[in-house]
C-alpha cells in the first residue's frame, strides 16, 4: 500500500465488496474504462494476450466460455489478486465481463470465506445476475476451495 492509496469507490461500476471488506472490480474489456481511479493490478482472463495498460497486468490464459488453461496457475493468480486487494486497487476482466470474470469473482469470494456451493449465487447478487455463464464454470466454482489458513 502506498501513501495516499485510494480504494475503489463503494458502489462504483463492477465493484464487489468481499466479506473481508476487500474491494475488487470486475469489468468487460469491450466496455469503456469506467471513470475514476485506475487499477494498480489487473488480472486479464483472455485466450491470447492481456490488454496493453499503464498499470501492472497479468494474463491468465482462459478461453471464452471455457475454464482456465492451467488450473494451478489460475489458483495462484486468483490468490495473488485476493492478497493484493487488501491494499491495492485490483480488477479482474475478460471480454464481456460476465462468464470468466464472474467465475473469477466467485472464486475470490471462496478464497474470502464464501461457501463454494453458494459462491455463484453470491456473485450474481453482488456483481451481475448472469455472472458465471456455463455449467462447467459453475462446477469449477463449486469445486474451487480455499487453501489452508488465510493470509
Amino acid at each position: 500500500m502506498t501513501d495516499g492509496w485510494e480504494s475503489w469507490p463503494e458502489g462504483g461500476p463492477g465493484v464487489v465488496r468481499l466479506p473481508s471488506g476487500r474491494l475488487v472490480r470486475g469489468r468487460g474489456l469491450r466496455d469503456p474504462l469506467p471513470p475514476g481511479p485506475t487499477p494498480e493490478l489487473g488480472l486479464y482472463l483472455q485466450a491470447r494476450r492481456a490488454p496493453e495498460v499503464p498499470w501492472e497486468a497479468r494474463l491468465l490464459r482462459w478461453p471464452d466460455f471455457r475454464l482456465p488453461a492451467d488450473r494451478e496457475e489460475a489458483r495462484s493468480a486468483l490468490a495473488e489478486v485476493w492478497r493484493a486487494a487488501a491494499g491495492r486497487r485490483v480488477e479482474v476482466a475478460c471480454g464481456g465481463g460476465r462468464g470468466r470474470t464472474g467465475t473469477a469473482l466467485a472464486c475470490l469470494a471462496v478464497l474470502d470465506g464464501v461457501d463454494p456451493a453458494e459462491a455463484v449465487a453470491w456473485v450474481r447478487r453482488r456483481y451481475h445476475p448472469r455472472a458465471v455463464e456455463t455449467p462447467w464454470q459453475r462446477r469449477y466454482v463449486r469445486r474451487f476451495s480455499a487453501p489452508g489458513p488465510r493470509a
